[in-house]
């Protein structure tokens, strides 16, 4: 499966150099191994896509309930997920 995730700038530009090679998103959506993240970069200032984009393999999916960083209803509801991408 292709999915399509925002990522800023700063986040962006470290994936982009190969220095970030994970994501920690709210698991309020499906990923699995195999699939395919599609990383636009967003700007959230001018709340606009900047036109860059990676494609990234995912390699791993590690699902959780214990990190304290969205809403604890966010959070129960959906609980977590750590993607790596190659």
């Amino acid at each position: 499966m292709v999915i399509e995730k925002k990522v800023w700038p700063e986040y962006f530009q470290k994936i982009l150099d190969g220095r970030k090679k994970y994501e920690l998103r709210l698991a309020d959506w499906q990923c699995n191994e195999g699939d395919i993240l599609v990383l636009r970069e967003w700007d959230p200032k001018s709340k606009e896509y900047t036109g860059r984009l990676i494609e990234k393999k995912v390699t791993m999916v590690m699902r959780t309930k214990e990190i304290e960083f969205w809403s604890s209803e966010e959070v129960d509801k959906y609980g977590y997920q750590i993607i790596s991408f190659e």
